[in-house]
């Protein structure tokens, strides 16, 4: 049987705190869908939501972070994205690719790790697809507060206040570290940790 590899159009629906991993959880769901549709969750490091959220706030830094800087980079190589593709899934572990069109309108393909293809698309409002067959094998309903990783189900927290907290000390601790203001980060790694922790033992009772 053939499978199918349409690219299919997604948005990202929303960014989670995913207290087993210490990590987030990036939920991307298919567009002209209603709540209840199948949506795609994708575990990602907090650094990677960081880069994430900043792109959809389109917020800028101090002084440009990576994704920002390789955005510089193709603008002056007159290279543009023109959408990037969530392609892959192989033990559990999802790969993507950049899809970008020189000014000869010849396209260039790159591989890339899923959170930062995405951070890239929002910085540049690129279209983000995942292929069909990726949805139909690692997308699930999302109506209890419960992910399916690696074939365990584990509770996630949503719509609290602690991970837009987590995000601005997160980028006062990039800032902090920018200015070389290591004092500062260090206390406001400290506030962080103490925050991650709370949110884990409170998913916990």
């Amino acid at each position: 049987m053939e499978q199918n590899n349409e690219d299919v159009p997604v948005r990202l629906e929303k960014l989670m705190y995913y207290p087993p991993s210490k990590g987030y959880a990036l939920i991307l769901q298919e567009e002209g869908t209603d709540e209840s549709a199948i949506k795609l969750p994708i575990i990602i490091g907090a650094f990677e939501a960081q880069a994430i959220a900043l792109g959809m706030e389109k917020l800028n830094m101090p002084r440009p972070l990576t994704h920002d800087l390789f955005n510089k980079f193709i603008e002056r190589v007159n290279y543009n994205i023109q959408k990037v593709v969530v392609t892959d899934l192989k033990d559990g572990t999802y790969y993507a690719n950049i899809f970008m069109l020189d000014e000869f309108d010849e396209i260039l393909k790159l591989d890339a790790r899923p959170s930062d293809a995405i951070a890239l698309a929002l910085r540049v409002n690129a279209q983000i697809y995942v292929k069909r067959n990726i949805l139909n094998e690692a997308g699930q309903k999302i109506e209890d507060k419960t992910l399916k990783v690696e074939n365990r189900d584990e509770h996630y927290s949503e719509g609290n206040s602690n991970l837009d907290r987590l995000f601005d000390l997160q980028m006062k601790l990039q800032k902090a570290i920018d200015e070389e203001n290591y004092e500062l980060a260090a206390k406001i790694r400290d506030k962080i940790q103490e925050l991650e922790d709370s949110e884990t033992n409170f998913d916990e009772e």
